[in-house]
């Protein structure tokens, strides 16, 4: 971890479940001032442009208002801390290490809406996460700014731990959503939203675990403290998770908008011995690729879009000259492929068709023909499951197309 602007790693002590070790060092402060002026909470959050960190970058405040404007009755905040995706790795470190932050962000969002259930959806292949949100939420039931809570909802607020399905597409909104209402996780076409027709029917909010790590900061500090955190017209900090061949992989918080040259060279320490900058996996292997072109591109979400990639979650995949990019492709596909969950046929087959193409190019088995297949496949195939699986699997190849074209052609048979 880097020693620049900590604000969510280091702004407190990492007291893991301890809720009086985390009241010590400021943590409720934020709840406090949310739960003495509710009616406030989201124009703080909207001053303070915070995004989504689970990948899309969609404004928290969009997300919260219609949940917000619905009737009283029942309400859903969820946390979405299933996280499974191939290098990506920070939000089971906030739920290790600082759960009650993620809890008071959650807890601050149900003030915002009037929510009366806050769902923790924590992966169980991740068991110190899921052990220490669960004693955690013990200590919250106790602590008086709960009771603060219900009366200013006007009924009972629960909060409780669903452990997810374990499997990568169970992190899909809609997917939480029928997995936290008891069922397998299918995720379900859209619209409705969540915030119309979420679990049980009822008003939902599905923000990911860092999204709501950020909350009471905000709330504590104001919006113009957290605005101030990130560089240029980014706003806060990031999380990224930073893998591959550096000499120092790991969870760096940095300023949104950090380079990516700083974030490898200079916190990630430069590249193994003797191996050179190629590329990397921004967002993780449902995104895209960067090259050595890119270095200079600050890392928010609307600098790296104007790269034709995403940010995504912020995960970093480095790879270095020598590692084919075609293989690497390959392996990400292969993966989508085994977690699709099925029920869309383009998807289950899509992402099938896509992997074997690939397999068959990577191991200079590959025609002309095998290219142009999985160029069409690129073209026709997004849009065409229930949630972003496909999508994403097409992104990556789409992606490494786009940059690397030479190193597919070189790879097929005459």
């Amino acid at each position: 971890m880097d020693s620049v602007n900590q604000v969510l790693l280091n702004e407190h002590i990492l007291v893991g479940a301890d809720l009086e070790a985390w009241l010590a060092q400021g943590g409720g402060e934020g709840l406090a001032a949310a739960l003495r002026d509710p009616g406030a909470i989201l124009a703080v959050i909207e001053q303070a442009d915070l995004r989504g960190m689970g990948g899309a970058g969609f404004a928290t405040h969009r997300k919260w208002a219609p949940v917000a404007a619905a009737p009283d009755g029942d309400k859903y905040i969820i946390c979405n801390g299933n996280e499974d995706e191939p290098g990506t790795f920070k939000d089971r470190f906030l739920l290790e290490h600082t759960p009650h932050q993620v809890i008071e962000g959650a807890l601050i969002a149900a003030a915002a809406t009037r929510a009366n259930h806050v769902v923790l959806y924590v992966n169980p292949h991740q068991p110190l996460a899921l052990a220490m949100v669960r004693k955690a939420v013990e200590q919250w039931h106790a602590h008086p700014q709960f009771a603060e809570l219900a009366q200013w909802v006007g009924g009972p607020v629960s909060l409780s731990v669903v452990p997810s399905s374990g499997l990568y597409i169970g992190g899909e909104e809609t997917a939480v959503i029928a997995s936290v209402e008891g069922g397998f996780p299918f995720p379900r076409r859209k619209p409705p939203f969540p915030a119309q027709h979420g679990v049980h029917g009822a008003p939902t909010v599905v923000n990911n675990t860092e999204t709501l790590a950020h909350v009471p900061g905000i709330l504590r500090h104001g919006a113009q403290w957290y605005r101030d955190l990130g560089l240029g017209n980014a706003a806060g900090t990031k999380l990224y998770s930073l893998s591959g061949d550096v000499l120092r992989p790991g969870l760096y918080e940095l300023p949104m908008g950090t380079s990516l040259e700083t974030l490898v060279f200079r916190h990630g320490g430069g590249m193994l011995q003797g191996k050179e900058f190629k590329a990397v996996f921004t967002g993780g292997p449902s995104n895209t690729l960067l090259t050595k072109r890119d270095l200079d591109v600050a890392l928010d979400f609307d600098s790296v879009r104007q790269r034709r990639s995403r940010l995504g979650t912020g995960a970093m995949i480095v790879v270095s000259e020598g590692t084919s990019i075609v293989r690497k492709v390959a392996e990400y596909v292969s993966f989508f492929a085994q977690g699709s969950c099925g029920q869309c046929p383009p998807c289950k087959g899509g992402t099938f068709q896509l992997m074997r193409l690939l397999n068959r190019i990577d191991t200079g088995r590959g025609v002309r023909a095998d290219l142009e297949a999985l160029e069409n496949l690129c073209r026709i195939l997004p849009g065409s499951g229930r949630c972003g699986l496909i999508d994403g699997a097409v992104t990556v190849v789409d992606s490494s197309l786009h940059q690397f074209r030479e190193e597919y052609d070189a790879l097929l048979m005459a």
